[in-house]
């Protein structure tokens, strides 16, 4: 499967008016990457809130390529040195964090595209396949799926511009951090927060964009990101789905055990 396969399916799925739904992946075992391969339609590989490093992410960028499942990656920062490191890696796809300006997000398409489309600098390595793809150029040019987040106040003023940017692929909402440039934390469901991703999931469509964000993995809120005009949404993360598995399963099962041996441990009981 060549480097750009799997993020163009993706690409085509989101043409095609499916909504798709992905996995975060926030810690280091590549079988993690490797055994959700047959359950997501994308991969989104945190690397702004995890300590995952660049060895490590090149071996799920390799887990997902086995699998054919694209992982879109977030980046850290803006940071073009970072950025260039990431895509020469392998990385079909990237997530910037935080933009606050067109000029920010400028920079970061030209970061991501070689000329004249940008000015990223030549050394791809693993994403040429060592040097055997001799199009490479042309087609990391059409096909790296670049996208920004944007949730912050100060990118809200710009926001017209910002979409309106050639080579950007999509925008994504980052509700949380939105929420909290507001004033609003842990406030998703408050009638300004909501206009305000709303806001930004029309204007991106309007202008031809796709529309990603993130999230838990809770059922109401895949179906109001849905509702709000949302087309690929991070459901959850690695460690949230053993600690949801693993809670309800155990109190559940524990439920059914005779009162005199059960066991005695709740979820959420603080144990040390």
């Amino acid at each position: 499967m060549s480097l750009y396969q799997s993020i163009n399916e993706f690409r085509n799925k989101l043409r095609n008016g499916r909504f798709c739904l992905g996995v975060g992946i926030s810690l280091s075992d590549p079988a993690i990457t490797e055994a959700l391969g047959r359950l997501t339609d994308f991969y989104w590989i945190d690397l702004e809130h995890s300590p995952i490093g660049l060895e490590t992410l090149q071996s799920h960028l390799i887990a997902a390529r086995a699998v054919g499942v694209p992982a879109i990656v977030r980046v850290p920062s803006s940071e073009p040195w970072f950025i260039k490191r990431v895509i020469d890696t392998g990385a079909p796809g990237i997530i910037v964090p935080q933009v606050r300006s067109a000029e920010e997000v400028k920079r970061v398409i030209e970061t991501c595209r070689y000329r004249p489309d940008g000015d990223r600098g030549y050394g791809p390595r693993r994403a040429s396949d060592y040097g055997q793809e001799p199009d490479y150029l042309r087609n990391a040019n059409r096909n790296l799926f670049v996208s920004v987040q944007i949730e912050h106040v100060e990118a809200l003023p710009h926001l017209e511009e910002i979409v309106g940017l050639k080579g950007l692929d999509s925008v994504v909402v980052g509700p949380s951090d939105l929420a909290l440039s507001m004033g609003k934390a842990g406030q998703l469901s408050d009638p300004e927060v909501v206009s305000t991703i709303q806001r930004i999931t029309q204007t991106a469509r309007a202008h031809g964009l796709f529309v990603g964000m993130g999230g838990p993995a809770q059922r109401d809120y895949v179906l109001r990101a849905v509702e709000m005009g949302v087309q690929w949404l991070q459901s959850g993360i690695d460690f949230e789905y053993m600690m949801q598995f693993v809670g309800r399963f155990f109190q559940e099962t524990a439920s059914q055990i005779p009162e005199s041996i059960r066991p005695s441990w709740q979820i959420g009981e603080n144990r040390y």
